[in-house]
Formats: C-alpha cells, structure tokens, sequence
C-alpha cells in the first residue's frame, strides 16, 4: 500500500532466532496482514547485533530498523537481550548527530506465540516512518569504515 506521497519506507530487521523470528513465522503462517516493507535477517540473539549493523543499515539507504527480541528474562543466551537494550539507549543518543531521528530505531521484545503482536509492531513503524519521511540529514552523507569509525561526509 503506498502512501499518500508515494514514500515506502525499507526497514531492515534483526530478529532473534528464538523469538522475533519464529513470532514473524507465526505472522506469516497465520496470514496475518502487515505492511511487506521489513528485510528480515535473523541472528542467534538480540545481542549479537552489532552497533555498527545499525548504522551500515542506514548508511545503506534503510529508513528504519528494527530489533526484535525475546522478553525480558526469556533470553535464551540469558543477558543478550539487556546488553541490546544498553546498545540502543546508546545508539539512539548518536543517531541525531548523524542527521537521524532516533524514532527510526525501534526495539521491541516479542515472543514465538506472538504472531499477532510482530504483525501489529511492523504495522505501527511503517505508519510512523511514512509519517518521518525519507531520512534527510542536510546533504550530509553517513558512512562507516571497514574498522568500524562512523563519519560524516559533507
């Protein structure tokens, strides 16, 4: 569904294997609708996305990513989860100094049996991105070097 500018926003996605994924698996098996605007990469834990993923995805034209995980205390790598809330709450307070509004990152806690849930979060930040717009950081370009230095191209 395209909106009213013609704006469709990509984001990319990180989902845990255990949880977000398998809770996108039930979205889908369930036929639940939701917007088909997520690229899905699935990683063992929440807490193996690496900061630097987060940013190569936006400097890779991405308009939002997302980060599912598992509850709070349902880790199955036990803290992974914590340590992915500590990176966000980080990575949220650089993303205006690169030109990015933090909305664009959102992190949500979703389990296997939570098809319904996943379909309802992805729904909500595609309205939200829609409403953002494309990412427009002044004609400053963001990029990442190969040893993981974020720079600002003007």
């Amino acid at each position: 569904m395209a909106s009213v500018n013609g704006f469709e926003p990509r984001i990319v996605a990180f989902l845990c294997r255990w949880c977000s994924y398998a809770g996108a698996d039930l979205a889908g098996t369930s036929r639940l609708k939701y917007p088909p605007n997520i690229i899905p990469i699935r990683v063992p834990c929440s807490g193996r996305v690496d900061p630097q993923w987060v940013l190569e995805a936006f400097e890779r034209g991405a308009d939002g990513v997302f980060i599912g995980g598992c509850h709070p205390g349902d880790c199955h790598y036990v803290s992974g989860n914590y340590k992915t809330r500590r990176r966000v709450v980080l990575l949220k307070k650089l993303l205006p100094q690169l030109g990015i509004e933090p909305e664009r990152l959102r992190l949500e806690w979703i389990s296997a049996t939570e098809g319904q849930r996943f379909a309802q979060v992805v729904t909500e930040f595609v309205r939200e991105l829609k409403e953002l717009g494309p990412i427009v950081a002044g004609g400053d370009a963001l990029r990442v070097t190969r040893d993981g230095q974020v720079q600002i191209e003007r």
